[in-house]
C-alpha cells in the first residue's frame, strides 16, 4: 500500500516527532500531572499533524491552507502548554531543550508550507 501524501511531507514527519517527543515526557508524569497538563499537551500536539494530514485531504488549496494554518494555531498552544509545564516543574532542561528546539524549526516550516499551497512549481 502506498503512502498517502501528507506523510512524505517533511513539516508533517517534524510534527509526528514532536507530537512522539512530548507523548514520551508526559508518560513519566503523575497521575494528576497527565490528567490535567498532560492530557491538553498530548492532545494539542497530536493536532498539529492531525490538521496537516487533514488538510491535505481536502479538495481544494483553500482548504488545506486553512487546516495548515489550525496547525499553526495548534503549535502555539502546544507552546502554552509547555510553558506551564515548565513553571509547574513538570520538565526538565532536557525534556525543554529537546521539545524546543522541535518547536523552533516546526514554526517556520508550517509557514514556508502555508506559502507553497497552490503555488504552481518551476522548473
Amino acid at each position: 500500500m502506498e503512502k498517502p501524501n501528507f506523510q512524505n511531507l517533511r513539516v508533517y514527519c517534524l510534527a509526528e516527532f514532536l507530537a512522539d517527543g512530548v507523548w514520551s515526557i508526559v508518560c513519566r508524569w503523575d497521575c494528576f500531572a497527565k490528567d490535567t497538563v498532560g492530557k491538553q499537551l498530548v492532545r494539542v500536539a497530536d493536532s498539529v499533524g492531525a490538521n496537516i494530514a487533514e488538510g491535505s485531504a481536502r479538495g481544494s488549496y483553500q482548504d488545506n491552507r486553512r487546516f495548515v494554518r489550525i496547525a499553526r494555531g495548534s503549535l502555539t498552544e502546544v507552546q502554552h502548554w509547555l510553558r506551564r509545564a515548565y513553571n509547574r516543574d513538570l520538565l526538565s532542561d532536557n525534556d525543554v531543550q529537546r521539545v524546543k528546539s522541535t518547536v523552533d524549526e516546526l514554526g517556520p516550516k508550517l509557514n514556508a508550507y502555508l506559502n507553497s499551497i497552490g503555488k504552481a512549481r518551476r522548473i
